[in-house]
């Protein structure tokens, strides 16, 4: 009886072991087909964004994910106050915004980023704080996916061996950079901060959408003055308004995009 069972448990490893193999072979095969580029005389224009209409606003952690710590300042309560104050002020703006969480609760990365695919027309702004084992380390940076995820791409993101070859060919996420490069210039300007600058990651959650999308680090958990900075409501104030200010900067940008490309010659009327 002991050996029979021995032999079903292998020969379900054995099986499962085939399955695997299978449908990373088709995966592959699936990426290969979908990435091929057409023939020159079907070759389009690259596809312009239109101008968004929601902001998504993804407070880092929550729950059981407490993000950095220090001395009792929790990163997961830092991010959901400063996105409440982003909230309030693009709300007030006319802009609609989402929320991936509204209180202290954990959502998963993937979940984070599939509400963002489900939301139409939007930009998404991750919202974190820093923590180095430099105590010395200070300033605020923003980061955008230097390749996104292509859309309508399910199994890939199920084998990591591929996503670094099927996002590559996606091409860069121009979009995204711009995006950070607004908010990154209003955080300098109204915190003073040290500018740590706009820099490309493959952050699950800016990598996986396929809109517009940033991660901001306002600032290190673990330096004594980026984190004394944080304890006051007023400098919560000015991060949260410049991220405002850097997603309606951006907004504009490609309202005006928009128009000149319906009125330019040859343009849709």
């Amino acid at each position: 009886m002991l050996g029979r069972r021995s032999r079903i448990r292998r020969g379900m490893r054995n099986g499962l072991a085939w399955l695997g193999l299978v449908l990373m072979i088709v995966s592959f095969a699936w990426w290969q087909w979908t990435s091929k580029p057409g023939p020159p005389s079907s070759t389009r224009a690259p596809e312009r964004r239109e101008s968004f209409a929601v902001v998504v606003l993804d407070p880092g952690h929550g729950g059981q994910d407490s993000g950095a710590m220090c001395a009792g300042t929790l990163e997961k309560d830092l991010t959901l106050d400063v996105a409440q104050r982003v909230d309030r002020l693009l709300q007030a703006q006319g802009l609609a915004t989402v929320m991936t969480r509204v209180g202290d609760a954990y959502v998963s990365l993937a979940e984070r980023a599939a509400l963002t695919n489900r939301v139409p027309h939007c930009v998404l702004i991750s919202i974190h704080f820093n923590e180095d084992n430099k105590s010395v380390s200070s300033g605020i940076e923003t980061y955008y996916a230097e390749h996104q995820m292509p859309a309508g791409a399910p199994i890939i993101s199920w084998l990591p061996f591929l996503q670094t070859a099927a996002a590559t060919a996606a091409g860069p996420d121009v979009e995204s950079q711009s995006l950070a490069a607004f908010i990154q210039e209003a955080l300098v300007a109204r915190t003073q901060a040290v500018n740590r600058g706009t820099k490309a990651k493959q952050f699950f959650v800016i990598a996986n959408v396929r809109h517009p999308a940033v991660l901001v680090e306002g600032g290190f958990l673990t330096n004594k003055e980026d984190i004394a900075r944080l304890a006051s409501s007023e400098y919560r104030d000015q991060i949260a308004a410049a991220i405002s200010e850097g997603v309606l900067r951006y907004r504009d940008l490609k309202q005006r995009q928009t128009t000149l490309a319906v009125t330019a010659p040859g343009g849709s009327e």
